[in-house]
């Protein structure tokens, strides 16, 4: 309806003449659209009154209250003025000085793969002790089954521990778990097994093989229950029991809430090694129920790592079809691999890139010119990145990308003439949080270099598209606070420096609802709190703008809105 007066207010400014009969007729229309306007706020479904209200508009508006009909916000103001929009079935939420932001959106993320094993997961995010980590373990076996699987799948690394940084070993898992397989990921690179763990994946078996996989074996030629290697995360997620479809559909629920607990209320999912179509039912099955409680965007994956593989991949691009969802799901484009060779890793020095690597991957990302869909590649390395670049150039004279928003992802090593180069063309920036865990590994690789990998500021101050995310769930933690944390301390969890470029906590916001929105397409509906747009919001147990820039990561919400509905709500203590 807010929308419905906006185009009746423009349908009247036309109709606009000196004669009297249209100054006439311009006066009822503009009387017909506040009256409509004060028809639909008067029957307001929510009121939030008596707080501070951030909107992230353009000018960074902070209001008292705000009012909501279905699902949409239809005023702003004055908690006086918003309270009168109340009726006797309007749901009243007195603030009492509590902060409001918009619901946080994270722009590239793993969570269908995340969520195929979240119903057996103890995470460590945000945990900065390894005896704590040890007994987070141990408090998931006391609940669970003998012979049930417990595991971490990433997003922790040794350096966030301030006690200390000892690797863990197969004996003391052991110890806490005798009974039950126990299965640690660290990152994406190593493992670390129990005995029954062991037993129950065959490591002991002397013919033992896994792609990309290594087996750390002791002078006897036993495994010591280390394995190390890129295919460490993908053995482990194809290994262990997932669950069947009722019991993944209820992974899924769970997962969603937890994010929504975090201050998550939209994501864009981008699948992963050894991904399927499949990984997203249920999700749908959700959906379908009216039961999603984020907003689900998501991109497809092709395993390509051939020239079979590329000809697959190039035929099922010109049968895609992005944007046939909805505001809670949809799919809107294509990444973030292109081709799995060139995947580089952001703890290597340099990457190599053959000329005929680079030819197979041109092909891809040409079909997905030619079809006119969103593109996002994972680019880290200097090189990587200039690569990409000249190719994406070279065809986007035959196919121009402007308009599709295309972007890299991560953009560790990005340049001042890459973001001049991106500019150009119309691509965008995705910059996400890993180094809250791997800040400390990276400098052991790349130097006092690591430190502007990647340059925020300089990102922030280019002008090109840009916003924050995390690469969840293996390479980073989930908590949209730690990445905004990050952004203004400069900090990775434990308290080491790992970023330089910090930016100011409002820009660190701004990237993290309003930019991000424009990377699904949807900023007419969600990133900011305005009329018109969905109630996305977070109601927080701090002040986000006042509290001590190191206390911004633990800030928690004390309810998360989706589409005007509560979809977690702190108990109260």
């Amino acid at each position: 309806m807010e929308g419905n007066a906006r185009r009746d207010s423009v349908s009247c400014d036309r109709a606009g003449s000196k004669s009297p009969e249209r100054l006439v007729f311009v006066f009822l229309c503009f009387l017909l659209c506040v009256f409509r306007g004060e028809a639909v706020a008067a029957s307001a479904d929510t009121i939030l009154i008596n707080g501070k209200i951030v909107t992230v508009d353009d000018h960074f508006t902070v209001v008292q209250a705000l009012a909501i009909k279905d699902g949409r916000i239809v005023a702003t103001g004055k908690s006086a003025e918003i309270a009168k929009l109340a009726d006797a079935g309007t749901k009243k939420i007195d603030l009492k000085g509590r902060t409001v932001i918009p619901g946080l959106i994270d722009n590239h993320a793993h969570y269908a793969r995340g969520s195929q094993h979240w119903g057996i997961e103890v995470r460590w995010d945000g945990v900065t002790s390894r005896k704590a980590a040890l007994e987070k373990i141990a408090e998931r076996v006391k609940g669970a089954r003998i012979g049930e699987w417990v595991v971490v799948m990433g997003g922790w690394s040794y350096d966030q521990f301030t006690d200390s940084q000892t690797p863990f070993a197969r004996a003391e898992l052991d110890a806490i778990a005798p009974n039950n397989p126990v299965a640690l990921q660290y990152i994406y690179v190593n493992g670390v097994l129990n005995t029954r763990a062991m037993a129950e994946l065959n490591i002991a078996d002397a013919g033992f093989k896994a792609p990309g996989t290594t087996v750390e074996r002791d002078s006897t030629g036993a495994p010591t229950g280390i394995l190390s290697g890129g295919g460490v995360s993908s053995f482990f997620r194809n290994k262990i029991p997932m669950g069947n479809a009722e019991q993944q559909v209820e992974s899924v629920r769970t997962h969603l809430r937890d994010l929504n607990a975090m201050g998550l209320t939209t994501s864009v999912d981008w699948g992963g090694y050894g991904f399927t179509e499949d990984w997203y039912e249920p999700f749908r099955v959700l959906h379908r129920k009216n039961a999603l409680t984020m907003r689900v965007f998501h991109g497809t994956w092709y395993n390509t790592t051939s020239a079979a593989d590329v000809d697959k991949a190039v035929a099922q691009i010109r049968t895609l079809k992005a944007f046939q969802g909805d505001d809670m799901m949809d799919r809107i484009g294509f990444g973030e691999t292109v081709l799995l060779p060139l995947h580089d890793n952001p703890s290597s020095r340099g990457t190599k890139i053959s000329a005929e690597n680079l030819a197979l991957w041109r092909r891809v990302v040409e079909a997905v010119a030619e079809r006119r869909m969103h593109l996002s590649v994972h680019a880290n390395q200097r090189e990587s990145l200039d690569a990409f670049l000249t190719q994406i150039e070279d065809i986007n004279r035959t196919h121009p990308i402007r308009g599709l928003r295309w972007s890299f992802a991560h953009v560790r090593q990005l340049s001042t003439s890459d973001m001049e180069r991106m500019r150009k063309l119309g691509m965008a920036a995705l910059v996400h949080s890993q180094a809250t865990i791997s800040g400390q590994i990276l400098q052991r690789i790349h130097g006092e270099a690591a430190l502007d990998q990647p340059p925020v500021r300089t990102v922030l101050e280019s002008g090109i598209p840009w916003g924050l995310g995390s690469d969840s769930n293996g390479a980073a933690p989930s908590n949209p606070f730690y990445t905004l944390w990050w952004a203004v301390t400069g900090n990775m969890l434990g308290g080491k420096p790992s970023l330089r470029q910090t930016i100011s906590r409002q820009d660190a916001l701004i990237a993290h609802t309003r930019n991000n929105a424009y990377f699904v397409f949807r900023e007419g509906d969600i990133g900011t709190l305005q009329n018109g747009k969905y109630a996305d919001l977070l109601v927080l147990s701090h002040d986000y703008l006042t509290v001590p820039a190191e206390q911004i990561k633990d800030i928690t919400p004390v309810i998360t809105m989706v589409g005007g509905k509560i979809v977690y709500e702190a108990v109260s203590k």
